[in-house]
């Protein structure tokens, strides 16, 4: 059995990839590294680096004859920054997975698993359950929205098979921490360990669901091989919902220390989380690990971490409206 996986070099692709191969799964990977980095990739994958909106992906598939199955699971997935950076936004999202499609069509794979967000839901009544309309507030959501589309689409027009996840907040090893636009308690432990107070947008009483990669892998395969997942969309992450300001707490208690400051409120959800039935059902999703177990783990490995350059946008596509703290 052979898998492909994009976004091999970030957290979900490369945890993921560890997990199929110690079942035995053949797994080629495809990263451009933009947002993720080779250290992380296991050495037993067949590693392409490529830029899935420009490159010539359809050489990948055509040496392997196709794979199994394909986890689609690169994305830039910084929703308050894109607003920013519309267009490219909309490229690294959407062109991308419609490349991606193409050859999911042209190699007959048997489903595609991707990993959508939960940002298509946008400012509506959490917990936000999959029968919901879609509704986002930004153009991440909408990105991710009009991929979730254009897989449904070729589903019924070309019989693509496929499997729609929409994850939420996850962390975790190999979490990209030197980010400053995304994941926010990698953004934390990047600031404490260069000395830095702990920086929260607005009051910090927006509350969200955070979701230990550990908990998802398992879950994630089966999205590919379960019959029942088949033609679903499947929330799939924590079930605990806590305030930014109460997850802060709980890494400053992990790392021993720590000052928090607050900035300018910026365009987002205020409250947000999932429901958790469905995944458990057809996925067999086990909510296992608490934030505070989780984080231990997390910083235990971002302490041993390189120095790495802190990633920011040189320009932004948009300046008007930018918030000060991204200037």
């Amino acid at each position: 059995m052979k898998v492909l996986i994009t976004g091999v070099a970030g957290l979900l692709g490369s945890r993921l990839a560890d997990h199929l191969i110690e079942k035995g799964i053949e797994v080629v990977g495809i990263d451009d590294l933009s947002g993720g980095y080779s250290d992380n990739i296991n050495s037993k994958v067949d590693f392409w680096q490529l830029d899935l909106a420009k490159d010539d992906i359809s050489e990948c598939f055509k040496k392997h004859g196709g794979f199994d199955y394909v986890f689609h699971l690169a994305a830039y997935a910084a929703e308050g920054l894109s607003p920013f950076i519309r267009e490219y936004n909309y490229t690294n999202n959407l062109i991308s997975t419609a490349r991606i499609v193409n050859n999911c069509i042209n190699y007959g794979i048997k489903r595609l698993v991707f990993t959508s967000s939960m940002a298509t839901y946008g400012n509506q009544l959490p917990p936000f359950d999959e029968v919901l309309t879609p509704s986002p507030i930004d153009p991440y959501g909408v990105a991710k929205f009009a991929c979730e589309s254009d897989i449904q689409i070729a589903g019924e027009q070309h019989g693509l098979d496929w499997c729609i996840i929409r994850p939420h907040n996850v962390y975790g090893r190999n979490q990209n921490i030197w980010d400053k636009y995304r994941n926010v308690l990698g953004i934390w432990m990047y600031q404490h360990l260069n000395g830095e107070p702990m920086t929260i947008f607005g009051d910090g009483e927006q509350t969200r669901a955070f979701s230990c990669i550990d908990d998802s892998l398992e879950p994630l395969w089966r999205a590919a091989i379960e019959p029942r997942a088949s033609k679903e969309i499947i929330n799939l992450g924590g079930i605990i919902e806590t305030s930014i300001n109460d997850a802060a707490k709980t890494l400053i208690e992990v790392i021993g220390g720590g000052e928090v400051v607050h900035l300018e409120s910026r365009h987002e959800v205020k409250h947000a989380w999932s429901t958790h039935e469905k995944s458990v059902d057809i996925l067999g999703f086990e909510h296992k690990t608490n934030l505070y177990e989780g984080l231990v783990d997390m910083w235990e490995w971002a302490k041993n971490q390189p120095t790495r350059d802190r990633f920011k946008w040189e320009t932004y596509e948009i300046d008007k409206g930018l918030y000060s703290f991204w200037k």
